[in-house]
Order: C-alpha cells, then sequence, then structure tokens
C-alpha cells in the first residue's frame, strides 16, 4: 500500500493513453506546467480501441486502485474507428467488472484530444479523487484460486 509523508493512503492508478490524442494531451499539460497529481502510470497506446479489456482485469488484478481509458473524441480517431470499438468494448467490460464486484469508479474512460492540457490534468484530478475515496481495491482473484485450482486465470 502507497503511503504519502503524511501517512495517508495514495491511490495507484494506470492510465492507456492514446497515442494521438490522450497522451500528447498529457504532454501539453506537461510542458505547459499544469499540475496534477502523480498517482497515475501511464502506458502509451497506438489507439484506445487497441487496449484489450484483459488488461484492465489483470491491472486489478496486480494491484491497482485504479484505472483509465482515454482515447481521441468520437469521430476524431487517428485510426478512424477505433474510438468507436473502445466505447464498445468498454460498454461490455462494465457489466463485467460490475458482475465481478469492482465497485463503480475504479475503472473510467474519457476523451482529450491533444488540445486539451488543461481538461487532460482535470480527468486525472477526477480519477485520482474518486479512486481516492473508494479507499484501497481488493485484488481480483485469478479465476483458477476461485475454483480451487481448475480453470484458466484471468
Amino acid at each position: 500500500m502507497k503511503m504519502n509523508q503524511e501517512g495517508e493512503w495514495e491511490p495507484k492508478i494506470v492510465a492507456f493513453l492514446c497515442n494521438w490524442c490522450s497522451y500528447a494531451g498529457a504532454d501539453l499539460a506537461g510542458t505547459s506546467r499544469i499540475q496534477y497529481p502523480p498517482n497515475v502510470r501511464v502506458i502509451r497506446v497506438p489507439c484506445s480501441g487497441r487496449v484489450d479489456p484483459l488488461l484492465i482485469l489483470k491491472c486489478l488484478q496486480r494491484g491497482a486502485d485504479g484505472v483509465l481509458v482515454s482515447g481521441c473524441h468520437p469521430g476524431d480517431c487517428h485510426y478512424i474507428a477505433g474510438n468507436y470499438l473502445a466505447r464498445r468494448k468498454f460498454a461490455m467490460l462494465k457489466r463485467l467488472i460490475e458482475y465481478l464486484g469492482v465497485e463503480e469508479g475504479r475503472v473510467q474512460f474519457s476523451w482529450v484530444s491533444a488540445a486539451e492540457g488543461e481538461k487532460f490534468a482535470d480527468v486525472i484530478k477526477t480519477v485520482t479523487r474518486r479512486v481516492r475515496e473508494l479507499g484501497p481495491a481488493r485484488k481480483l482473484v485469478k479465476v483458477r484460486e476461485m475454483q480451487g485450482g481448475a480453470g484458466a486465470s484471468l
């Protein structure tokens, strides 16, 4: 469990950012010296549509307190329809993580363009605040462990 200097718990958040928009928005926030919480660990992906929902579950399984996936605004995808694919995947994932007992707010999605450095910082602040309010996440248990050794793991 990560603690800050005051001895308070700090969430660990993994962010999958689209290379063309959200990552560029994060870069703009940095070069513009816009402050946001340091709780996020960024993974740069070619497109939000390339994020496998199992990667999100794996992050939660390995101890992340929250996961953010951020991509181009719908209609502005560098790969034409990748963000529409992402939106469909995440609609299904939302139902799955609800079924698994993951609290709403642990996995979040946003659309941030390359010109929205301020918005990126606001998204990170909001995600961090919401995950902090939820408290430390319990790790997802592998399917194999739930079934007493039989079956595949997530």
